[in-house]
């Protein structure tokens, strides 16, 4: 049998995923699945990154040692993996101790073939995305983040990138596979025909990490240990060559991944396995960002959605997965709107699949008894039927293989489509009316091909909508598992006459569009409420500027603080933002012209006594949405106890609009 291995990311539990990042996984299941359809065997590893300085301080913020600040996070995932029906055979945590001897073996291969050694560093270093910016020591932003990089200064350990600069060059060219989309393939070209640089692959300054091997003072880069996970969760560590089932399943067939991590994939990991003589990846797939509101989904923008609620209101993870597939170009960055969500449900899934599911149930229960009728001498609609089922099987499976699910999707819709408009031309409920016995072998055949239709489809759906597909199955009295009908052999005629078929019933129900929408915001209010909570008891600890010690407070010039324009503003109206439980929209007059402000103060404030209040503004903020609201300005508030209640800055004096504080 034919392996197939294929990786997610590893995500760090610091941060609670969201629809954003279990992107990929759901992707990555799909995949898994169509591959097992296929007759491979299939290995399919996710799990967490649980080492580095971001969660060392994060731990140290929660009072709690790093091992049990992770072990407390780590179910967060693998419960929400079973919540989206995430069929994964390996969960791998670096936090192991076979993990610490897989890292371990990775780097004295590579130090036993001359590509690792020890100098003093200075530069900039980001916190936050794990990797170093700048060697020079003038202050930086991350070009990932954008947050402001430390400076740090230490004797590490470092790897002879750049001796490996020509070797990727002629893999990426004679493996066009390997880097995928192709645009992505050209940046990861043109960045190392502009230069490698050795790159450091320890650290001294933080403990909690994998100890290096004869050096007890430093711990491995994070990058170094997490991306050798992917090894580790198959048994690398295991004998002097890994175990069978690493022999079997490596090299990895494909690593999924988010664009922002496609340089560690497509440079630093190749580089790391052609160092310690292992074999490379068949291909690295970089994935586009879901955006909300114009932005990234970002804990720290406030902009992300969770999948709970989705999974909750509509029913299931399948909705939620057929519209990540169907509606997002993958490889591209693509918006993510609940409007659409429940647009795509309504159209495709409850309208034409459930409805010619629903409808074809129902008429072979009624005119056969609940049993599939045999098909006679099909006429011209039949063979067209036949004919686009083998077409559109073909072409599922090819944009399948080629990670293009919005098409391939397209076309099996096509197909769906063209099912329903066949009912409808030969109106089946029209000759049974007419004389049931007269027509009954006309009958039959129709309710034949519509039956055979939904068989046919519901293979090809199982990737994507598993749960649907398998009720699906089980109505049509098809026996045995969904997972085990061979999409690569699917054929034409595989509903047998005679078969019993269950009662109809309504497996999409149709949403009403208003009464959803309120229903997620509440629930997706609720839980941005619960993950601030969780993130203010947990917070990670900032880093703290070079200059000064850990304890004094950050000073900041006078000309920095000139900087923020902050004015006197009188509340001239306020109502609540629509499906937001926390925000209100506000008209601030500052003088000289009235803004639009939405604060999160609705919880303590209610809209009729802010009217004529006189407030604080802070006037030359970028304009950012909220809920679709543009808000220009932020309104000054105190944080008061453990709740943190905001309290707003007003004035005993009366005090004109537009003033300005200094």
């Amino acid at each position: 049998m034919k392996k197939f291995y294929l990786t997610t990311p590893i995500y760090y539990p610091n941060a609670r995923p969201h629809v954003g990042n279990s992107y990929t996984t759901m992707v990555c299941d799909a995949i898994a699945r169509y591959k097992r359809q296929c007759g491979y065997d299939v290995a399919f590893l996710t799990g967490t990154d649980e080492h580095g300085e971001k969660l060392e301080r994060a731990a140290a913020a929660a009072g709690v040692s790093p091992s049990e600040f992770v072990a407390s996070r780590r179910p967060i995932f693998y419960n929400l993996w079973k919540l989206l029906n995430i069929s994964h055979t390996h969960f791998i945590y670096t936090d192991r101790p076979d993990h610490a001897r897989c890292v371990q073996r990775m780097l004295l291969r590579a130090r036993d073939a001359g590509y690792v050694y020890k100098r003093k560093y200075e530069g900039r270093y980001c916190i936050h995305d794990e990797r170093y910016i700048s060697d020079s020591t003038e202050p930086v932003n991350c070009d990932v983040c954008g947050r402001p990089a430390e400076l740090v200064s230490e004797e590490n350990y470092f790897f002879k990138l750049s001796a490996f600069a020509d070797r990727l060059l002629e893999h990426y060219k004679t493996h066009g596979n390997f880097i995928h989309p192709d645009f992505r393939r050209n940046e990861v070209v043109s960045f190392v025909k502009s230069g490698l640089r050795d790159i450091s692959v320890s650290r001294k300054r933080i403990k909690w990490g994998i100890p290096w091997p004869d050096d007890p003072e430093q711990v491995f880069y994070v990058w170094y240990d997490a991306l050798t996970s992917y090894m580790t969760g198959i048994g690398f560590a295991e004998g002097n060559n890994g175990s069978a089932e690493f022999q079997k399943y490596w090299p990895a067939d494909l690593h999924m991944v988010g664009k922002d991590i496609i340089r560690f994939h497509a440079v630093y990991w190749p580089a790391f396995l052609m160092a310690a003589n292992l074999p490379l990846p068949e291909t690295i797939f970089a994935h586009g960002f879901l955006t909300f509101g114009g932005d990234k989904m970002s804990k720290s923008k406030g902009n992300v959605v969770y999948c709970e609620p989705i999974v909750e209101v509509l029913g299931g993870a399948d909705a939620l997965r057929y519209y990540l597939l169907r509606d997002i170009p993958f490889g591209q960055d693509s918006s993510f709107s609940y409007d659409a969500l429940i647009q795509r449900y309504n159209s495709d899934l409850a309208n034409d699949l459930g409805n010619l599911a629903n409808r074809t149930v129902t008429m072979v229960n009624r005119y056969f008894g609940g049993e599939a009728p045999a098909a006679g001498v099909p006429m011209p609609g039949e063979r067209e039927i036949m004919e686009l089922a083998a077409k559109t099987a073909e072409e599922f499976r090819a944009r399948f293989d080629a990670c293009d699910f919005s098409r391939g999707l397209e076309a099996l819709w096509q197909f769906i489509g063209r099912v329903n408009k066949y009912l409808v031309e030969t109106e089946p409920w029209a000759l049974a009316g007419a004389g049931l016995e007269t027509n009954k072998t006309r009958l039959a055949t129709i309710l034949y091909t519509a039956a055979e239709a939904v068989r046919f489809s519901t293979v090809m759906l199982y990737p994507v909508i598993p749960l649907s597909a398998e009720r699906l199955w089980k109505q049509l009295g098809q026996k045995g598992k969904l997972e085990d009908q061979r999409l690569d052999e699917l054929q034409w005629g595989g509903l047998r006459a005679g078969t019993r078929l269950s009662p109809p019933e309504i497996i999409f129900p149709r949403l009403e569009k208003e009464a959803t929408l309120k229903r997620l915001w509440e629930l997706e209010e609720a839980e941005r409420a619960r993950a601030t909570t969780r993130k203010e008891s947990v917070k990670p600890v900032e880093p703290q500027p070079e200059t000064q010690p850990q304890a004094e407070e950050q000073k900041i010039s006078i000309e920095d603080f000139a900087k923020v324009d902050m004015r006197v503003g009188e509340v001239k109206s306020a109502e609540r933002v629509p499906g937001a439980n926390k925000l209100l929209k506000l008209l601030v007059d500052i003088g000289s012209e009235v803004r639009q402000v939405v604060a999160g103060i609705a919880e303590y404030y209610e809209p009729p006594k802010l009217i004529g209040m006189k407030v604080v503004l802070v006037t030359n903020l970028q304009p950012r949405k909220l809920r679709g609201v543009e808000s220009n300005g932020m309104i000054v508030a105190a944080s008061v106890g453990e709740e943190g209640k905001p309290v707003l800055v007003t004035f005993k004096e009366d005090v004109p609009n537009g003033a300005r504080l200094k």
